[in-house]
């Protein structure tokens, strides 16, 4: 698939991320955005993403840009050094796609691009900049113990007598993981660091990873497992058993925990979501859409997504300090919130119990092209009798159709099916949402079954 932009960011082929395209991206954005003090560049830990912060500094400077290099770090650390300094940022990462792949997040001082913004830098794409050298590249060292001191400030010790492992791999924040929980009181132990990168999705654990983490929990004696995706906006977590914790139940848990009455999310999140706040926004999926709710609401309000990325969106407290606001998707707050509480009210799995028995399962079919997933789900969208054949495979007559993103089928049992396409990946995704866990992963493992066959 050739390289892509969206409000998400650029996102290709490493061998299709040359300096002229990576460049002209950069330098349409310093045209099209504000950029005020200067731009923060950050990058994961892919083998090609220092090749490609390169390309984004020499693009800056060429345009006159002061430039402030952060190194490797987590995307929401950068968003925060960056917004701190008033400056705009842009972020080298891939996220959860494999290695082969990587990608380019933006940011203006405000925060995330907005669709507004993606516009514009498409527009100003064919324009030309004339060279102007920018001053010499800053080295930033404290973008990663800034974001600590955020944790630390609002909880404190909150986590001390809990056991807690932190599932390395290859993600940018692995030993900032290690340095926030310790700081939080936990006793922590590091597991599975690799050398390699590992492309770790959190809304659709791979069912090796789903195994190696039970098998640590039961080894070690752990209260939880914790960790992210590549970039460290995206959090995983188990309870003791091992079982991961989907992550649109650890932004309920979390946005409950802050206080929250107004939660934005997109629909792909389970509807547990209506019995937590007073009010809930429903958006299409994707962190720029939730960040557009966000401003459409009054009040204490936050956003989250299935994939458990969580965004702040007023002044909260924790347990001993404050917790200022921070619009783009974090990974550590929900994962030091829902802690925090288990640490008081037996665990986990209590924690998890207590919520709205809706239950959610997400995966997706890799290797399949954009234009094969649209036309399928186009397909089953159009025409009743293939969605009605469809759902007969799943044992579902439907009551209900949502088009918000994808197609959302809702069937008379109270399951609920979802199908879209990836927008930045060869990726069909399915989301399904039962009344148990069970049903929803047996949901899950059938639909995929039944998607296999109509794309072969």
């Amino acid at each position: 698939m050739p390289p892509k932009f969206g409000t998400s960011g650029l996102r290709g082929l490493v061998t299709e991320l040359t300096p002229d395209l990576v460049g002209a991206h950069v330098q349409a954005f310093i045209r099209a955005c504000p950029v005020g003090a200067g731009l923060f560049v950050g990058r994961d830990l892919r083998p090609s993403s220092p090749a490609i912060a390169g390309m984004i500094i020499d693009a800056a400077r060429n345009a006159g840009l002061a430039v402030t290099d952060c190194g490797d770090v987590p995307t929401p650390a950068l968003a925060l050094a960056a917004m701190d300094a008033g400056a705009a940022a842009v972020m080298i990462t891939g996220s959860h796609i494999p290695a082969d792949r990587n990608g380019l997040k933006f940011y203006t001082p405000a925060g995330e691009i907005t669709k507004a913004h993606e516009a514009a830098i498409l527009a100003a794409l064919d324009g030309k900049t004339d060279p102007v050298t920018g001053p010499d590249v800053v080295i930033n060292t404290t973008a990663n113990a800034a974001y600590v001191a955020r944790f630390v400030g609002a909880y404190g010790t909150a986590l001390t007598g809990l056991r807690i492992g932190v599932y390395s791999h290859s993600a940018v924040g692995r030993d900032l993981l290690l340095d926030v929980f310790t700081q939080l009181g936990a006793d922590v132990v590091e597991l599975g660091r690799s050398p390699d990168f590992i492309p770790v999705d959190t809304e659709a654990v791979d069912p090796a990873i789903r195994v190696q983490l039970k098998s640590w929990a039961a080894e070690h004696g752990l209260d939880a497992i914790i960790s992210t995706d590549g970039d460290g906006d995206r959090p995983l977590m188990t309870d003791a058993t091992g079982t991961v914790i989907v992550g649109d139940v650890l932004g309920q848990i979390t946005g409950a925990a802050l206080g929250a009455q107004t939660a934005v999310t997109p629909v792909s999140s389970n509807t547990g979501a209506e019995d937590k706040f007073t009010t809930v926004i429903r958006t299409r999926i994707g962190s720029p859409y939730v960040i557009a709710g966000m401003e459409t609401a009054t009040g204490d309000v936050v956003g989250y997504e299935a994939n458990g990325g969580f965004l702040l969106g007023y002044a909260a407290n924790g347990p001993v300090g404050p917790l200022p606001p921070l619009m783009t998707r974090d990974a550590v707050l929900p994962l030091v919130a829902p802690l925090a509480l288990a640490a008081k009210s037996g665990g986990l799995a209590a924690l998890v119990a207590a919520e709205p028995a809706r239950f959610t399962a997400a995966d997706r079919l890799q290797e399949v092209p954009t234009d094969v997933s649209k036309a399928l789900v186009a397909d089953l969208d159009q025409d009743p009798v293939k969605r009605a054949a469809f759902l007969k495979q799943m044992q579902g007559t439907e009551i209900g159709v949502d088009r918000t993103d994808g197609l959302r089928m809702t069937c008379m049992d109270g399951r609920i099916m979802h199908l879209r396409p990836s927008g930045n990946a060869p990726e069909l995704r399915l989301y399904v949402e039962a009344g148990s866990a069970g049903a929803a992963q047996a949901a899950l493992a059938r639909g995929l079954s039944v998607l296999r066959g109509l794309i072969s």
